[in-house]
């Protein structure tokens, strides 16, 4: 499958204990609440039911970070955080990301991935329903730390 014209430069790879530290940094600069920690990354990094994905281009930092959880005996997959640098939206980082959770969903044999978003986040929003994502269930009240709402999606895989 070729890649689509905003996504050909960015590149996503699975993340390395060598990245930690990049991903730290990453959450920090992009999250102000709902953060994941260091020891939460290097913990997911050496975990069967996780994969942490990043995305660069030509190389250089990252760009983004996805997180993506299995549940044991489960055919739904979870788009646990996913975060790109201000200066990398709208530049097919997303995207790219997503598709690569979803890849990583399918090599795991799940039939769905599922995803939270914050409901003031219509940039996320509109990418995710560009993707193919619906939205499931009512919303989720107090979802996040700072207390904001959260809508839900998920995306069947084929």
């Amino acid at each position: 499958m070729t890649p689509s014209p905003a996504t050909a430069a960015v590149r996503v790879r699975r993340a390395e204990l060598s990245d930690l530290d990049d991903l730290v940094a990453l959450e920090q600069a992009t999250f102000d609440s709902d953060r994941v920690s260091r020891a939460q990354f290097r913990r997911h990094l050496d975990s069967d039911s996780a994969r942490v994905l990043v995305a660069s281009a030509n190389r250089r930092r990252f760009l983004g970070t996805a997180l993506v959880f299995f549940r044991k005996g489960s055919r739904v997959a979870r788009l646990y955080s996913i975060a790109s640098l201000p200066e990398a939206r709208g530049k097919g980082v997303g995207t790219a990301l997503v598709d690569a959770a979803e890849a990583a969903a399918r090599q795991r044999r799940c039939q769905a991935l599922r995803l939270e978003v914050r409901t003031d986040n219509a940039n996320a929003i509109r990418l995710y329903e560009g993707l193919g994502y619906r939205r499931i269930g009512s919303v989720a009240k107090g979802f996040y730390e700072d207390g904001s709402d959260a809508f839900r999606y998920e995306k069947t895989l084929a």
